[in-house]
Order: structure tokens, then sequence, then C-alpha cells
């Protein structure tokens, strides 16, 4: 599980930022996850209050943004949600595809006072 590295990675970022703008606190940290991304959502929610324990961030809350794994058809062009489709073209049976979206993982909003 990598997850609890890349939120701490994550928290001392924030808590830069924090220094660099003279922030007392984040409210909120909105994070956008791919789901083809290798992050799992739920474990990330796991390990935050554990990384965020003895840091600046202990009162901020945590918020998912989860983007759909979306392919364009390199057969017919149409474009549809790989992971409910079992990563086949429902118009044409093809497997084969472009990734459009689904593997972002970043920092989306930052709440802060």
């Amino acid at each position: 599980m990598h997850e609890l590295g890349i939120v701490i990675q994550i928290v001392r970022q924030m808590e830069n930022y924090m220094d660099e703008n003279n922030l007392k606190r984040i409210d909120k940290l909105v994070l956008t996850v791919g789901s083809l991304s290798e992050i799992y959502p739920k474990y990330l929610e796991d390990v935050y209050p554990i990384a965020v324990e003895d840091t600046r961030l202990k009162n901020t809350k945590l918020e998912l943004d989860i983007t759909p794994g979306i392919g364009k058809c390199k057969q017919c062009d149409f474009v549809y949600d790989l992971i409910e489709n079992d990563n086949t073209c429902p118009l044409c049976g093809s497997s084969e595809f472009t990734v459009i979206s689904g593997t972002e993982f970043l920092i989306k909003e930052i709440h802060a006072i």
C-alpha cells in the first residue's frame, strides 16, 4: 500500500504551501483520483487520518473526486467507460482503445483560511 507515502508527501506539500502563502489552516483538500490510476481511493481515505495526525492538516477535511476511465475506440472512434465495459468497445467489440481520462492523480482544490 503506497497510498500512505503519497498522502505523507501531499501533507508536506500542503505545509510548504501554507508557509509560502501565510495560511493559518486548510479547511478542505480536494484530490482528483482517476479510476485507472494505481491509487485506491478507499486506501487514501483510510490512511489520511494517520498521515495528518501530528501535522497542521489534522483538522483538514479530505474530499476525493473520482474520474472515470474513459477510452476512445481505435476502430470506430466511440467514446466509452473502460471499466464498465471491461476495456471492450460496446459498439463494435474492439479492445483497442486510447485512454482519454482516468489516469490522473492531482490536487484539485485547496480551501484555505
